[in-house]
């Protein structure tokens, strides 16, 4: 495959990726009967969209390997050059409420080591935030209010958000899910997502390469780079912000962290 062939090809696999997290979202809209024991229905909405999304690339894209947080793990895929990352739903107790849009289906696409393509769903309110133009294409951020925004846990809110608030003068704006949260700054509904309790690839891929994307500043809470399609797949901490901000909310996170 040449390089004008390449391109070409993830061209392509930006409108795939937000078309495949459409899909999984309308799928699992249609399964939100909330007349089901609650744990059923969260189990069957992650197995379902798992096995859609996991057949779907396997019929678009069959040489991708994939890694979701609902499979069984192939070390394969450390060779491969092509890793589809996912998350069949992001805020599984979220779409397991009635009444709650802030849950997520994350598809993303590593090449060749380098995080390439996302796709975030919001299916709940009709949504998908994409890396590529057209349908899915990312929408103007507003302007940011006086008083920054903090995305937190609306369950466990972290110590590091509140300490973080405290610091920076700014407002704790509980959410469900991490894609949610992260999709929350790129559409200018918060201004800064920083989670340190513990995540996975699968929870940060598709909303950081959106969050990319969209010109903001993503990294590890110390600055160091996100990397994925890593032998363990534990990634535990994650910022998204404005650019301009990532200094100073940079040097507040290791001010409050000591």
């Amino acid at each position: 495959m040449d390089r004008g062939d390449k391109l070409s090809l993830l061209v392509d696999d930006h409108a795939l990726a937000a078309h495949v997290a459409a899909e999984a979202g309308r799928l699992l809209l249609g399964m939100r009967d909330f007349t089901r024991d609650p744990r059923e229905l969260k189990a069957d909405g992650d197995h379902r969209s798992h096995e859609f999304i996991v057949r779907f690339l396997g019929r678009e894209r069959p040489g991708d390997a994939i890694l979701s947080e609902e499979g069984a793990d192939d070390p394969a895929r450390l060779a491969a050059d092509r890793v589809w990352i996912i998350d069949p739903i992001d805020g599984t107790r979220e779409f397991g409420e009635n009444g709650r849009s802030d849950w997520a289906v994350h598809v993303a696409l590593v090449v060749e080591g380098q995080l390439t393509v996302g796709a975030v769903a919001l299916p709940a309110l009709d949504l998908v935030l994409s890396t590529g133009g057209g349908a899915g294409a990312l929408p103007l951020r507003p302007s940011t209010p006086q008083r920054r925004r903090i995305l937190v846990s609306r369950t466990r809110p972290l110590a590091l958000a509140q300490a973080l608030a405290a610091e920076l003068d700014a407002d704790l704006v509980p959410m469900g899910s991490s894609g949610a949260k992260a999709m929350a700054v790129v559409r200018g509904e918060g201004d800064i997502y920083v989670h340190a309790g513990g995540q996975y690839e699968w929870d940060s891929a598709a909303p950081v390469a959106v969050a990319r994307a969209a010109g903001l500043h993503t990294s590890r809470i110390d600055g160091s780079p996100l990397v994925y399609n890593q032998p363990n797949s534990w990634l535990p901490d994650q910022l998204v912000c404005p650019q301009n901000d990532a200094d100073q909310v940079l040097a507040a996170i290791a001010k409050v962290s000591q």
